[in-house]
């Protein structure tokens, strides 16, 4: 516990001197993007220029040609354990509005008296980071519950539910669309940590079966309709940037 409470303070700290030039740096981070190009990472097939470097970010445009699944970029190397800092924005939501449910603090949904999903139509973005493969990731998101969910573990209802529950955010840190965020993600073992501008919102959460070493990947989310033009409610209109990463 001593250890885990000193890695988060060094968090904390982290978020707060972020602005100072090469910070990152000189605390033995390296940097997984370079503001120029997309060098250091795995472009996919048929990208069709989705994903892109200028003025220092990595965008996002959801054009790309490539198969669902297979549209993520991803770094050339593999991380085990890991601290990684990664700055993330929505440009806008999707044209059309979200059916957006309820996440409970055990990790249910809210349901209704007939057993069915309490939904409100609210305007969504939808992207994530993943920590060793897709289907590993930390959601980033427009859900009342905030960005820094576990996902696949919130969803798996074989777990207990205290392990259910902890991958979900406690509180809902995230700046409004168009705003940037800042995100520490700490990886150890089977154990999952997340810090959303500055407040732990995840905290040491058990990943039942995360793969041991992986590369960190950038999700391509959502969709488009050719015949309309129109974006779906969970498109990834996302932006990233001053990425860095210390292996542990």
């Amino acid at each position: 516990m001593k250890y885990l409470l000193a890695i988060l303070s060094c968090f904390v700290i982290q978020i707060s001197s972020a602005q100072k030039e090469n910070y990152y740096k000189t605390q033995g981070y390296t940097s997984l993007f370079n503001g120029k190009d997309l060098e250091g990472w795995v472009v996919p097939k048929d990208n069709n220029k989705s994903w892109s470097a200028f003025n220092g970010t990595i965008d996002c445009a959801l054009r790309s040609k490539a198969p669902k699944g297979k549209r993520h970029l991803y770094t050339k190397n593999e991380y085990k354990d890991f601290s990684l800092h990664i700055e993330w924005r929505f440009k806008g939501c999707g044209d059309m509005l979200y059916k957006m449910p309820t996440i409970l603090p055990n990790g249910d949904y809210l349901l209704d008296k007939k057993g069915e999903k309490v939904t409100k139509l609210k305007p969504n973005a939808d992207s994530g980071i993943f920590i060793k493969k897709n289907g590993q990731q930390v959601n980033l998101w427009c859900w009342d519950v905030g960005s820094g969910e576990l996902w696949s573990v919130r969803n798996n209802k074989k777990l207990p539910e205290n392990v259910r529950s902890a991958a979900v955010p406690s509180s809902n840190q995230d700046n409004p669309i168009g705003q940037w965020n800042a995100m520490d993600i700490h990886v150890k073992g089977d154990r999952i940590t997340v810090i959303s501008n500055g407040i732990v919102v995840i905290n040491n959460a058990l990943f039942p079966g995360i793969d041991v070493k992986g590369p960190i990947g950038l999700q391509h989310h959502g969709y488009k309709n050719e015949k309309t033009g129109k974006l779906g409610g969970t498109a990834s209109l996302v932006q990233f940037k001053n990425i860095w990463i210390k292996e542990l």
